[in-house]
């Protein structure tokens, strides 16, 4: 009786060791996280369904073939490191590396690596854990991207201010007419920053920009926009804000939105920049902003009145930026600024940015 007990007791412990590993069996291959064991001589001896995910080898492409085959050639030393640790008994502490794929693709890993010993408690080699990063390592590149681009925007923009400091009070009458035109002005350059963060500096619509600056003069149905599809870089989306700012307010206040029977009409085209000097066939960027209105009563505005810090924005600041020409026109009831500029300092370059649909309004 003791002995049919004792035999009982035996084949309870091997069915719960066969279960046992079974269960580590299943949990290693339906692991999101590519499983690998090598021998002390970097063979592998075993390879789960993720590992085959990651890599792009088969079990039976893997198994017998050295770990080197994963391991690009300047990194191949660190596989002698691990070997002489695991040999040795000391720690090898998870770390992120770089690895490569059966087609030769380089992926971000963190790799985790444990000794495998048998029974007799010797090392006979490790298990390594491996979990695709590169997603990780990509938002962390992006991040650093912005982060240096939010660094230099920042900076441009304080040089911006100080700027607009300096030739708003030149052209002030008073401490109160300063501040408002300074609030209003940085107020506009918030505007334009909040575009360009919304799309993480990546630019923004002309449609958008204009609307943007546009739209806190009302009026929108005296407002008629027209051209093709564009997404502007951020250094022409701070500069065309500012010109459009500047155009709105002159408009509010002498032009087409200050009056019931005004009209702005706002078109842009693309076309060859041949017949500019230096061009050299170079496609180009042209804008028009022209309005139509009842001359306001004493307005003697002209090409000689004194020049204030909007003019000085069209003429000068925003075409030098662009890398363009500005020709500014106006006389009682009426003002047209045109703009020209390589196309390649406006746009972003992507597939579909020179679209040929036309917004026919605005607010749509």
């Amino acid at each position: 009786m003791q002995l049919r007990v004792a035999m009982n007791d035996i084949d309870g412990s091997d069915r719960q060791g066969a279960t046992a590993d079974a269960r580590l069996a299943a949990i290693v291959d339906s692991s999101f996280d590519a499983i690998i064991s090598k021998d002390l001589n970097s063979v592998i001896q075993s390879w789960n369904q993720a590992a085959e995910r990651m890599f792009g080898y088969t079990a039976e492409e893997a198994i017998g073939q050295s770990v080197l085959m994963l391991i690009p050639d300047p990194l191949k030393s660190e596989e002698t490191e691990i070997i002489s640790k695991i040999r040795s008994g000391d720690r090898v502490a998870s770390y992120e590396t770089t690895r490569k794929r059966k087609d030769g693709a380089l992926i971000s890993v963190s790799l985790t690596i444990s000794p495998i010993k048998n029974g007799d408690g010797e090392i006979i080699g490790a298990s390594k854990i491996a979990r695709d990063i590169s997603a990780a390592k990509e938002s962390e590149r992006r991040i650093r991207l912005l982060m240096r681009e939010v660094n230099h925007r920042v900076k441009n923009q304080f040089a911006v201010i100080l700027s607009m400091v300096r030739e708003t009070s030149k052209r002030s009458n008073g401490p109160g007419e300063f501040e408002e035109l300074i609030r209003a002005r940085i107020m506009a350059l918030s505007r334009s920053h909040d575009l360009l963060v919304t799309s993480e500096w990546a630019g923004a619509s002309l449609f958008d920009l204009i609307q943007e600056h546009l739209k806190p003069f009302g009026l929108e149905e005296q407002i008629l926009l027209s051209g093709p599809v564009l997404t502007l870089q951020s250094n022409a989306v701070q500069n065309l804000g500012m010109a459009f700012h500047e155009l709105g307010t002159n408009s509010s206040k002498y032009g087409a939105l200050g009056s019931e029977g005004g009209r702005v009409e706002i078109t842009w085209t693309i076309g060859s920049g041949a017949h500019a000097p230096g061009s050299a066939g170079e496609r180009e960027f042209q804008l028009t902003w022209e309005e139509n209105c009842e001359p306001h009563p004493g307005d003697r505005r002209d090409q000689t009145t004194r020049k204030g810090f909007g003019t000085v924005v069209l003429q000068r600041v925003a075409p030098q930026s662009l890398g363009g020409s500005a020709i500014l026109e106006r006389s009682p009831g009426h003002l047209k600024w045109q703009l020209s500029a390589p196309l390649a300092s406006i746009i972003v370059a992507q597939a579909g940015s020179e679209a040929d649909g036309v917004s026919p309004g605005f607010g749509i």
